[in-house]
């Protein structure tokens, strides 16, 4: 009798071991992403149903906080980054982060560029311009996120930046910066202010408006259409490298460019036949601009002065935007000034002391910061006693 039960026991561990074997080892696919669940879950949830024995954990993280993550040692190990910001991945490629298998450093799976929104109906003629945003009927009801927030304020304000020239590009922020109601926190904010009618027009990608045209938001792409390409790369390190390049393998696939095409995504995908499927709904700017390199966004540019961007951006529009809003205010309450005095005001609160040249050499900190905070107060400082003169004369 024992020798019976002793047998069965040994049968049944087994049978336990042959079945543990027969299961497949479950791998965890480490991705950091800028992009919010709702966004990823219909490629994470395609991605498992093919590929059963791996779990894709992802975290959300803006961009700025994301590379600052990785360049700093990926301490969580991640596997996979995944963002709009193209130039995000110059940074982390420069930065020795990023490990080449067979997809090069990074790899572009889908197309966007930048422009404003608004929530139908609008109350008179929309924006049709970049410049039309600075419409004096539209001061404080502009709105847009924080490049040191954002990834795609960044590469907003660098297509802007590189279209228009650094000098006229910085201009036209210093002047919309009359124009804004508020800084959102998040790129996602910007849409959930326009949508809550809080705000008439917010700066933003394609994709984040599009996504919500049945709810009536209504997107208007800056011309020229510059196009930015969205990236996905496999990190330096990574412990599941073949999962890793079996999920880029899918996002690349037919299936996994279709799911770029729905609703809640609006993505443009690399995949020309599948782009085919958006020829109806692309405007013919868009298809001209896929097709030519003069209307591409320049990542390398872009990275090579993205901290001197964003805190320039930070020095002369973000902390003291409530101050530089409140002059451009009291400015276009005098018409009726000496119009060359008006001009030369007008020159002051548009005028970027930084130069380009000048970014290339300084070096990234906070003495820099500060260096640049203080140019920026003794302009308002003398725009201000300029404007107190002007208004005594009333």
């Amino acid at each position: 009798m024992h020798r019976r039960k002793a047998m069965a026991g040994l049968a049944l561990t087994a049978l336990g071991v042959a079945a543990a074997q027969a299961r497949p080892v479950q791998t965890e696919l480490r991705l950091l992403t800028s992009y919010d669940a709702e966004v990823i879950a219909p490629f994470v949830e395609a991605f498992t149903r093919h590929n059963p024995d791996i779990t894709l954990r992802h975290l959300n993280k803006n961009t700025n906080a994301a590379v600052t993550e990785l360049q700093t040692g990926n301490a969580r190990r991640f596997d996979l980054f995944w963002a709009s910001s193209p130039e995000a991945f110059s940074l982390l490629e420069k930065a020795g982060r990023l490990d080449d298998r067979d997809f090069g450093p990074h790899v572009d799976f889908a197309y966007s560029a930048v422009g404003w929104a608004w929530q139908s109906p609008f109350t008179g003629p929309p924006p049709q311009t970049w410049n039309d945003l600075l419409d004096p009927s539209l001061a404080g009801q502009v709105v847009m996120s924080h490049p040191m927030r954002s990834g795609t304020t960044h590469s907003l304000i660098e297509t802007l930046l590189q279209d228009r020239g650094w000098t006229a590009g910085w201009a036209w922020f210093l002047e919309l910066a009359g124009q804004l109601g508020t800084i959102s926190a998040r790129s996602f904010g910007v849409l959930e202010t326009v949508a809550q009618r809080d705000h008439k027009i917010g700066l933003t990608i394609d994709f984040l408006a599009l996504k919500r045209a049945s709810g009536g938001m209504v997107f208007r792409y800056g011309r020229p259409i510059i196009i930015i390409p969205a990236r996905i790369a496999i990190l330096k390190g990574a412990e599941h490298r073949d999962a890793a390049r079996a999920f880029i393998a899918f996002l690349l696939s037919t299936e996994g460019q279709r799911l770029l095409l729905r609703p809640d995504i609006r993505r443009i995908p690399v995949n020309l036949d599948v782009r085919a499927e958006l020829s109806e709904t692309l405007l013919p700017e868009v298809r001209s601009a896929l097709h030519f390199s003069w209307s591409r966004y320049d990542p390398e540019t872009a990275s090579a002065r993205y901290w001197q961007v964003n805190e320039l951006f930070e020095a002369f529009i973000g902390r003291d935007f409530l101050r530089r809003r409140d002059l451009w205010r009291r400015w276009r309450a005098l018409a009726a000034a000496d119009p060359a005095q008006r001009q030369a005001l007008y020159r002051m609160l548009t005028h970027m002391p930084v130069t380009e040249a000048e970014i290339r050499s300084a070096p990234v900190g906070r003495a820099t910061l500060l260096t640049w905070q203080m140019q920026s107060q003794r302009l308002l400082d003398g725009a201000e006693a300029r404007l107190e003169a002007l208004e005594a004369q009333r």
